[in-house]
């Protein structure tokens, strides 16, 4: 970590008055990140572990190096359509959770902070539009984001394509289920696959999305057998690849190297020794940075990380017949697009399926949604009785960390459950 630190400080010297400089500094990290956890990981890393880590440090590095091939978009967004004309997906999390990586994402904070930025505005969010405002983070071809669960992304979005003279497509999630719905969502992405036609100079295949919807229902069967099968296995894990799964179920949902990586998980598992000690379900996104967090639960033997449910926010299977309808109805019916009840359902039955003894839910300064339904999600949780633990804190920023209570929250409930 000290290395780290010290390799954050040399970039973070160079962002304001150097930033291409800067940028080729953080490629060169995640080029050696690549290496290390290839040839120097904990020897308890799974090979599917290792496999995810280069998935999800080349899409970042391929970002960096390639904007012209490159999206920005939320988690959210059908990148299924921008994998037809050969774009790279970037989220505004997965951008700003590397950037957290190298220690340096209160430069970029601050740096958006001085532009006008809003200091209750979401960290993720600060990040990226200071790391963009910076000149760190290179112009993409497009961008592209839904109105899905985060409200901020739209403003992020347009501030950035106004400053950039960039590209930006809004799609608008209705939050209702129905035919109509659809039908409105199926029009925007009609009229997003005419403008990716024009800006690419390539034409829409939907034989190609057929194929991509295909791999991705594979990798979705798969996904859930791994979490059935890690119910009883022992699956050696870390907060941050826990995160680094969102790449392989949103980012890069459909492609090769992610179907290939599901196929490794479930071949993997079925190897692994039992688990005797507590299982854990998590909630909402990871403070991946925390030491407290990082001692207790990285390679645990006491504690294994059963799953994230923003990674199975919606696992039903795609209609090759109709893909652009059934694109449609997998954004409606998102977990975060529908009343909150939903979400206490399906927590509650990844908790059965994986045979979880407890649930943690961080609730992330700055994410309304998050914080707004936390405490109905403890209710149910008490009914079914499933102890539930509530941590607050900043999922990137660890100048606005909360270390005493975070420490003493959890000590308390690791131990209850033990």
């Amino acid at each position: 970590m000290d290395l780290v630190k010290t390799y954050g400080n040399i970039i973070r010297k160079n962002l304001e008055t150097h930033p291409v400089a800067a940028r080729r500094m953080i490629n060169v990290g995640l080029s050696l990140e690549n290496l290390r956890v290839q040839a120097f990981s904990d020897k308890r890393m799974p090979k599917a572990s290792k496999e995810l880590n280069s998935l999800a440090v080349n899409k970042i590095r391929e970002g960096l190096k390639t904007p012209e091939k490159t999206a920005w978009t939320n988690l959210f967004t059908p990148v299924e359509l921008l994998q037809c004309f050969d774009l790279n997906c970037l989220s505004v999390e997965a951008v700003s959770s590397f950037f957290s990586g190298f220690t340096i994402e209160d430069s970029f904070i601050r740096y958006g902070e001085g532009k006008g930025l809003a200091p209750s505005l979401c960290s993720y969010h600060k990040c990226f539009l200071g790391s963009f405002f910076s000149g760190v983070l290179p112009v993409p071809k497009l961008a592209v984001t839904a109105s899905t669960a985060c409200d901020a992304n739209f403003n992020t979005f347009r501030l950035a394509g106004k400053e950039a003279r960039l590209p930006v497509f809004y799609l608008d999630i209705p939050g209702i289920r129905s035919e109509e719905a659809v039908d409105y969502v199926v029009r925007q992405l009609h009229a997003l696959l005419g403008s990716l036609e024009k800006l690419t100079h390539r034409k829409f295949d939907i034989d190609l999305l057929r194929e991509i919807l295909q791999r991705e229902n594979e990798s979705k069967r798969l996904y859930l057998q791994f979490l059935k099968k890690k119910a009883k296995k022992a699956w050696p894990t870390t907060l941050t690849l826990q995160m680094y799964e969102l790449f392989a179920t949103h980012l890069s949902i459909g492609t090769e190297e992610s179907l290939h990586f599901f196929r490794s998980l479930c071949k993997e598992i079925d190897h692994m020794p039992d688990f005797h000690g507590k299982r854990l379900f998590w909630v909402h996104l990871i403070p991946f940075y925390h030491p407290v967090l990082k001692d207790a639960l990285n390679f645990s033997d006491a504690f294994q990380l059963q799953g994230m449910e923003m990674n199975i926010d919606n696992t039903k299977p795609l209609d090759l017949k109709d893909p652009i309808r059934s694109l449609a109805r997998k954004m409606i019916d998102n977990l975060y697009n529908r009343p909150f009840e939903y979400k206490e359902k399906l927590v509650l039955k990844a908790v059965q399926h994986t045979n979880a003894d407890g649930v943690i839910h961080f609730c992330h300064w700055g994410c309304k949604q998050s914080i707004g339904g936390v405490m109905l999600l403890k209710e149910a949780m008490k009914k079914a009785g499933i102890p539930f633990l509530i941590l607050d804190g900043d999922g990137i920023d660890r100048t606005n960390d909360t270390p005493g209570q975070i420490k003493t929250r959890l000590e308390a409930f690791l131990e209850m459950i033990r």
